[in-house]
């Protein structure tokens, strides 16, 4: 996996029950990291945010909790005014500085971390996407089970959103 040394999520890597990067280039506006993931995420394709409607309905059925949609954040929000523990869509701001944002979603059954990692080369930003999961019990890797392949295609449909209006 290709991840900066200097990234913190690289500390929860180590026996990570799941773990995936994807490397992205968008134009480099100066943008800090939480800039690029709330652009990322108010350009969220509607396909995304109607599984995640489906997601929530049937994991309330299982008594999982509703994480709510990728769009669910406040767009008069500003990047600099996240601070640890708010909640940015469907996870929570765990780390947020000009080059990195860590967001988290954790329960009983996983925990779960997102890092956007930026890297400026002149004029292009190199966006380092790393999710990394720990599971917590069987109904864990269930969970991981189902959610593994649709990350897998979530995460670059919204990273492709990044350019689509530039």
């Amino acid at each position: 996996m290709e991840i900066p040394s200097s990234a913190r999520i690289k500390q929860w890597l180590e026996n990570a029950y799941f773990a995936d990067n994807v490397t992205h280039y968008t134009i480099n506006k100066g943008q800090t990291a939480m800039q690029v993931w709330l652009e990322m995420v108010n350009r969220t394709p509607s396909w995304i945010d109607r599984f995640m409607m489906i997601r929530n309905r049937l994991a309330t059925l299982f008594g999982l909790k509703n994480v709510g949609l990728f769009s669910d954040i406040i767009v008069a929000k500003q990047a600099c005014d996240y601070l640890t523990g708010d909640r940015v869509g469907i996870f929570y701001v765990f780390f947020n500085n000009e080059k990195e944002v860590i967001l988290e979603d954790k329960d009983k059954h996983l925990d779960i971390k997102l890092s956007l990692f930026l890297q400026p080369e002149g004029d292009l930003l190199k966006l380092y996407v790393t999710t990394v999961v720990h599971v917590k019990n069987r109904l864990g890797k269930v969970c991981m089970f189902l959610a593994a392949p649709v990350h897998k295609k979530i995460l670059p449909a919204s990273l492709a959103q990044l350019d689509a209006m530039d």
